[in-house]
């Protein structure tokens, strides 16, 4: 049996990846821009193909190649917290990045396997409906449970709020040397029992449709 191809885009360090092994045999393709991030993301998963590169557009060329689509594209020009600190400390307002809304109308219209799209819940209204999970946003092509993760991150700032978003995650964000704030990547990590419970779920639908289809034939 052939193993179940996944397109991580914005892949980071890999929090919504970090259990996928103990939910199905998988073929992980991470696409991050970031080098440092990319090589520490290969740093803990090896055995995935990791491409440092733009993943809006390797969403275009190589979508039809893959069984599950995960994309989290980048949120500050959508979160609440930006809107909030325009003003403060010179940070002037900027355009959101609309490429989150590209990426979710070109998976409904073109991909026919089943992908998720998620994002910072926003300042506005979002433009297309989505399901609101804990502080996430998920544009999806399936249902998702109510709840995803009963973890609870009991993260708030300080001095200790890095410490406390490492062992959250598993994984010492202090290893990163790159351009980006550690404390703002590693608030940004998806829950990775959240990632876990979006891939089963995807999983047993794709079953339950796979039995319904032999059943008919």
């Amino acid at each position: 049996m052939s193993k179940y191809k996944i397109l991580n885009l914005y892949s980071c360090l890999g929090g919504n990846r970090y259990k996928w092994d103990e939910v199905a045999d998988i073929e992980v393709t991470a696409v991050e821009l970031d080098p440092e991030a990319a090589k520490l993301y290969h740093d803990r998963f090896p055995k995935d193909i990791v491409i440092v590169d733009d993943a809006h557009q390797y969403l275009l060329n190589h979508y039809k190649e893959f069984d599950f689509i995960w994309s989290s594209p980048p949120c500050p020009t959508h979160s609440r917290a930006r809107f909030w600190g325009v003003g403060a400390n010179g940070k002037d307002p900027v355009y959101p990045d609309m490429k989150l809304y590209q990426e979710i109308i070109f998976l409904q219209t073109h991909y026919k396997g089943d992908y998720v799209v998620e994002n910072v819940i926003p300042y506005y209204k979002p433009l297309i409906q989505a399901h609101e999970r804990n502080r996430h946003l998920y544009w999806s092509s399936f249902n998702l449970p109510k709840i995803l993760s009963n973890r609870k991150a009991n993260v708030c700032q300080g001095k200790n709020e890095l410490n406390r978003l490492c062992n959250f995650h598993d994984y010492d964000f202090r290893k990163y040397k790159g351009k980006q704030k550690v404390i703002k990547m590693a608030r940004n990590l998806v829950d990775y029992e959240a990632g876990k419970t979006i891939l089963e779920t995807a999983l047993n639908i794709q079953k339950a449709n796979n039995t319904e289809q032999l059943t008919i034939l």
